[in-house]
């Protein structure tokens, strides 16, 4: 298939609203593509590469290349093109790419370039999500979306189950099965802004505590121990405490969810910064261990014995795991059977859990089964709530729907010696009226415009909602806001009003993202 036609798909569902006309067209590339770029295609449309990020920044993506006056470029032809970006290493390496990333984008028209150049720098938001994608998929395919659903979640691949049911029909769904060994999506959890909203739309619910670690699927098969990232990575040989307990634990056969956690001396959770090092790719396991050790609290379970519990409710998944795993590497958990009559309870757990150092709780209706890969209103976290007026230095411009709008802003704080000190960027939280104003505004300011980043007169100041801090040696104050959104614009207020580094860092304790 050639490449324009994806970025042809991917440009035309960015410019529709209607989910009912994404997913057309997405059914109509999917059932003309040959099965066996059905998975390429499908991870091109979702922003994703096979290869992960070829580690391409923008100063590289973004030097002009004469684009081919017609289109040749094939779906296989990108593939093999990342990979060999992904495998270049070593000396000369930043050359090498540029020689090959510039074949590729000179074998490019022009609207395929602004799609490869959204694609290596991760920039791809027309709306195909997998959500979109994978109903595109079934409607392709002429099978039941819930069914595909199910495959998906059981596999843990939407591009892999597509192409099998793409190039199969309905009969290639009932080979995925849940399988020890296998991971499963992780199911997710939805937001509520307080407790008390959340205890109201669950109902009858468990009040867990919510951990910064690591999110890990343990997998056993008698001493057969794997262990798996939220993304589905397998990281058994960097965590043996991990493998170490599920061996000692009484059930033969089991799939467990649980975070990995570090904790201090003094019986506080050690920040995610310092936890996140145990599951590189180029640790000494054996001295991390010695330096960093780590624990495993576990808060479900997806499969004992030759039992499949992922359709169970809560209550008896956790009886389940109360039957597997003792409780001194469980996750606290607060059982509140009637909202109403437990809210104060409910309250007192929540501030427990947040002196003794963590996040937040997650709230889990005791009804609901384990949908894997989904965030449904079933599981929803809370967490403290922090906002800051910040500076905008610069703004990116945006991709498809917001094409021709000044969208991914560069926040700062004030410094003391009177600079500014970059804490990150976001474009979440705006909706197209507050991008339209904003790209008005920002324009007046514009100090440059190198074609993709406008750099502003630092006026504009902004009120930022965000979840904490994360350390990161890209900024000059060595944080980062973790999951920014923009509340709303602050014309009112001028930058001298704008909150100092010092008063960020004051705003509590330095973790790192882990949603």
């Amino acid at each position: 298939m050639l490449l324009a036609e994806v970025a042809r798909v991917s440009r035309e569902v960015a410019e529709t609203s209607a989910r009912s006309r994404k997913t057309a067209l997405l059914a109509e590339l999917f059932a003309a593509a040959p099965p066996e770029e059905a998975a390429l295609v499908i991870s091109y449309l979702a922003g994703r590469l096979p290869q992960g990020r070829p580690g391409i920044g923008w100063r590289t993506l973004g030097h002009d290349v004469q684009p081919a006056a017609d289109p040749t470029l094939t779906v296989p032809a990108v593939d093999a093109a990342v990979t060999e970006l992904a495998a270049v290493a070593g000396t000369g390496s930043q050359a090498e790419r540029r020689r090959i990333l510039t074949g590729l984008l000179g074998a490019a028209t022009e609207g395929e370039q602004r799609f490869l150049r959204s694609l290596l720098s991760g920039e791809v938001r027309q709306g195909a999500l997998d959500a979109v994608a994978l109903e595109g998929v079934a409607a392709a395919a002429g099978v039941a979306a819930a069914d595909l659903r199910r495959a998906v979640m059981l596999d843990g691949s939407l591009p892999r189950v597509a192409a099998a049911v793409l190039a199969q029909g309905a009969g290639a769904i009932g080979g995925f099965t849940l399988r020890v060994g296998q991971p499963v999506q992780p199911m997710l959890a939805g937001t509520a802004k307080s407790l008390a909203e959340a205890l109201a739309a669950v109902g009858p619910c468990a009040v867990e505590e919510k951990l910064d670690g690591i999110r890990v699927q343990v997998h056993r098969d008698g001493d057969e121990v794997r262990v798996y990232t939220r993304s589905l990575d397998e990281i058994t040989d960097r965590l043996p405490e991990v493998t170490e307990l599920a061996r000692a634990l009484p059930g033969e056969r089991f799939i467990l969810d649980g975070e990995v956690v570090g904790v201090a001396a003094d019986g506080r959770p050690v920040p995610f910064q310092q936890i996140a090092s145990r599951v590189g790719s180029r640790i000494d396991v054996a001295a991390a261990r010695r330096t960093l050790p780590v624990a495993v609290r576990f808060f479900d379970v997806l499969a004992a014995g030759q039992d499949v519990l992922l359709d169970l409710p809560v209550r008896e998944r956790y009886a389940a795991l109360a039957a597997l795993v003792p409780e001194t590497a469980r996750v606290r958990r607060l059982v509140v059977g009637d909202p109403l009559a437990q809210g104060a309870e409910a309250e007192e757990f929540w501030a427990q859990t947040l002196r003794r150092g963590h996040e937040g709780v997650m709230v889990k209706g005791l009804d609901s089964p384990y949908a894997a890969g989904r965030r449904g209103r079933n599981w929803l976290k809370v967490k403290p709530v922090h906002t800051l007026d910040l500076v905008v230095l610069a703004a990116e411009w945006g991709h498809g729907r917001r094409t021709g709008l000044l969208s991914n802003l560069h926040l700062a704080a004030r410094a003391a010696d009177g600079t500014y000190a970059m804490l990150g960027k976001t474009f979440k939280g705006l909706t197209d009226e507050m991008l339209r104003w904003q790209t008005q505004a920002l324009r007046a300011l514009a100090t440059s415009d190198d074609g993709f980043t406008v750099r502003v007169r630092p006026e504009l100041v902004v009120e930022i909602a965000y979840d904490g801090l994360q350390r990161s040696p890209r900024y000059p104050a060595g944080v980062a806001l973790r999951f920014a959104r923009v509340l709303r614009h602050r014309p009112d207020k001028t930058a001298g009003q704008a909150d100092t580094v010092e008063t960020v860092l004051g705003q509590g304790t330095v973790r790192e993202d882990t949603e």
